[in-house]
């Protein structure tokens, strides 16, 4: 910058002459009149670098590109210029605080750039990828890219008007450390947010079960939106229930579809001690076979699981494709199961208790 500064008072100085302040405003009007003319150069050559790179995507997608770099060409030519302008005049006093505006002035559109590559990037990136936990994460930034920008303008402006601001950052932080005291509860909400963010235990979209669901309700739901504070969970009962992520960090995560849609369902099935294992099973593997949902591969398969008190107690066990279908498969199996045992006479046990009646009246002999 002194290079370029003295370039001009090389150019300038022919004018040099007894009348100082006179020369000095020569100087000005030189100077400005050079800025107005090499911004309307600029201008141009930004003009025709627009029209010829209106081929690309980025720019036919963000035009504002070029507003934005004609606004910051623009602070720069009015930066230069009133430095220079100050340098004539010796005005050192407003110089830090010329430079400090001028910084405030740049953070508008280094921001708006900021924003412009965030949003290029969510769509070139994020949009591609299978997870919905990067759009959440960029979203974050896009709502903080403002603050961030003009926080750091702020304290490079206040360094350039002398003030320290290292006390104004202490006490940030121990004001910080007060406000995590009352509300530790929210931070850690928003801490287990960032980890679930990282740790993708679930993603939206993904059926998990819901221990924190109304009594006598559905126990699963899809994973409608994960907040930094809490998740949201709808469950097939068509409940919204809203978990603080610091709860959810505590439990046991079950997700059924995390690795694919397709999980294996288990039915509980009793039959009477009288009944041939081999008959019922195939009773039971025939209505399986019936349900269209019911994988083929791996194939249905009845154990038995042990014996019961009145019952041989028989499992079905079948592989279905879509996870949010168990309970239709449970339900259907169970109906069709009774109806075709009830058709070959296959006995579904239930327990059964002798009452002996003592007459105590007639002797303790008497029954």
């Amino acid at each position: 910058m002194d290079k370029i500064y003295g370039f001009f008072d090389k150019v300038l100085a022919p004018l040099g002459g007894e009348q100082a302040y006179l020369l000095a405003f020569y100087k000005v009007f030189i100077v400005v009149g050079g800025a107005f003319i090499l911004w309307f150069i600029l201008k141009s050559i930004l003009r025709f670098i627009e029209k010829r790179e209106k081929k690309y995507e980025f720019v036919k997608i963000h035009p504002q590109i070029y507003i934005i770099a004609q606004k910051m060409v623009r602070y720069a030519l009015m930066l230069a210029t009133g430095a220079y302008i100050i340098r004539i005049f010796n005005a050192r006093l407003i110089e830090n605080i010329f430079y400090a505006t001028f910084i405030i002035f740049f953070a508008a559109p280094v921001k708006e750039f900021l924003m412009i590559t965030l949003v290029y990037l969510e769509k070139n990136i994020a949009k591609k990828t299978e997870t919905k936990i990067d759009n959440i994460i960029f979203d974050l930034f896009n709502k903080f890219a403002g603050v961030i920008t003009f926080s750091v303008a702020a304290i490079l402006a206040l360094d350039m008007l002398g003030v320290n601001v290292m006390p104004f950052v202490a006490g940030a932080g121990v004001a910080g450390i007060a406000i995590g005291f009352a509300a530790k509860d929210t931070l850690s909400n928003l801490i287990a947010g960032v980890l679930l963010i990282i740790d993708r235990p679930f993603e939206v979209g993904d059926r998990i079960e819901v221990w924190s669901a109304p009594k006598g309700s559905s126990t699963w739901g899809d994973v409608i939106d994960i907040g930094l504070r809490a998740t949201k969970i709808q469950t097939t009962d068509n409940l919204v229930i809203i978990i603080p992520n610091n709860e959810i960090m505590k439990r046991d995560i079950v997700n059924y579809t995390i690795i694919s849609s397709k999980i294996r369902v288990r039915i509980n099935i009793g039959v009477a001690y009288d009944t041939p294992i081999d008959k019922a099973k195939t009773i039971i593997l025939q209505v399986a076979k019936d349900a269209g949902w019911i994988a083929k591969e791996p194939p249905p398969k009845v154990v038995v699981r042990n014996f019961g008190e009145s019952s041989v107690d028989l499992q079905l066990r079948v592989w279905i494709e879509d996870a949010r279908k168990r309970m239709d498969t449970i339900s259907y199996i169970t109906d069709q199961v009774k109806e075709a045992f009830d058709l070959a006479g296959v006995k579904i046990p239930f327990p059964k208790r002798d009452i002996t009646i003592v007459d105590r009246s007639k002797g303790a002999d008497s029954i």
